[in-house]
């Protein structure tokens, strides 16, 4: 991704890649030092120097040894999804990297980041992630709400496609965390969500700017007119994002935000918030974009989408539905290995997870 940044990228790409690959560069080698550990661990209670993942599992790991390497792979899932206040990197990469590194960033490399905590830190360290909850439940929030706030002042709609990766991304982080067999379906489901819709709108914005070369708001408006398979496909992939319901961002957030209410209610509540801002900062870009007077002669002229540039979007369109309309085509891939992550959680430390209407939160443990 740095290659494609500071080859492929636009005027400031080297700074971007330089900027991308030293915030990756320190979260991975904090994040290999507690896997060393881990190892090292491994040999001085089971007798071999073993990298496995499955025998890390069997270690006996007490509480502040949980915390530190906690801490050591948070960092660096933090640093890739991106988690306030690690996310500056993000706006900078996705505004530099040309259209097809921006999709591949949305669309798959974030997700290393809240895959990992999910995969890792939950399984690996559950003590040490019960303690967490509340800065992690808190990163989350303000990520959800400052990514929207952002989002809504950007003259750049490159950019504010890329904040909105900010705040949606923070819905995920506060469902992992939640500790809910419902929170955590509806995170998976939201990475996948998340893929299909933000990457959508990054390749409506790239191929924008190849007609117009120009990705600054104001320089459009009434484009609707001259581009109407355009604005009607750009104002489709917006709703999906928002969350309306009977496309794929509505499942995910709402699976995430009833999920999470049982054991973090105050967070939720002000993560719901980041659903009427996510309303704001994109139907407003589509009015100043799309609708009024064009008032610019390269906007009249500009072409609409090609029968070629519309196929790429179909299968884009498909899932979206799909997903919005039937979620269990999916939901039943992914709750026996969610189930299997938070019964890890539960047999280690002694915490409960409320059933759907529940809301016990901790049985025993760390004396939480």
């Amino acid at each position: 991704m740095a290659f494609i940044i500071g080859i492929w990228g636009s005027d400031n790409r080297i700074y971007a890649a330089v900027k991308f690959f030293l915030y990756t560069a320190l979260g991975s080698a904090l994040m290999l030092a507690g896997i060393i550990a881990l190892a090292l661990i491994h040999r001085e209670q089971l007798g071999e120097l073993s990298f496995s993942y499955l025998g890390m599992l069997d270690l006996n790991l007490g509480l502040e040894t949980q915390r530190w390497l906690f801490g050591a792979f948070v960092v660096a899932f933090a640093i890739k999804v991106p988690v306030f206040p690690f996310h500056t990197w993000l706006p900078d990469a996705h505004v530099e990297a040309p259209t097809a590194g921006s999709v591949l960033l949305a669309g798959v490399l974030l997700k290393l980041g809240t895959y990992g905590l999910l995969r890792f830190n939950l399984p690996l360290f559950p003590e040490a992630t019960l303690d967490f909850v509340p800065l992690m439940a808190t990163l989350a929030v303000v990520g959800v709400i400052y990514g929207a706030v952002v989002a809504i002042v950007q003259p750049d709609l490159k950019k504010l496609v890329a904040y909105s990766s900010v705040s949606h991304l923070g819905f995920i982080v506060l469902g992992t965390f939640a500790l809910t067999s419902q929170s955590l379906e509806g995170s998976v489901v939201q990475m996948i969500n998340h893929g299909l819709t933000t990457g959508a709108l990054f390749l409506l914005v790239g191929i924008l700017y190849e007609r117009r070369h120009t990705k600054a708001i104001a320089d459009f408006g009434g484009l609707a007119s001259s581009m109407p398979v355009f604005a009607g496909l750009f104002l489709f992939i917006a709703f999906a994002s928002i969350g309306l319901p009977g496309l794929n961002g509505f499942v995910g957030e709402f699976l995430i935000l009833v999920g999470s209410y049982p054991t973090l209610p105050v967070y939720t509540v002000l993560a719901a918030t980041g659903v009427i801002l996510a309303a704001v900062y994109l139907l407003w870009a589509y009015e100043r974009v799309f609708t009024g007077e064009i008032t610019t002669q390269a906007n009249r002229q500009v072409s609409d989408l090609s029968i070629g540039e519309t196929l790429v979007f179909v299968p884009l369109v498909a899932l979206i539905i799909v997903l919005g309309v039937y979620p269990k085509v999916a939901l039943d891939v992914i709750g026996p290995s969610t189930d299997a992550v938070l019964e890890r959680v539960e047999a280690a430390t002694g915490y409960a997870a409320p059933e759907p209407g529940g809301t016990n939160v901790v049985a025993s443990g760390s004396g939480e």
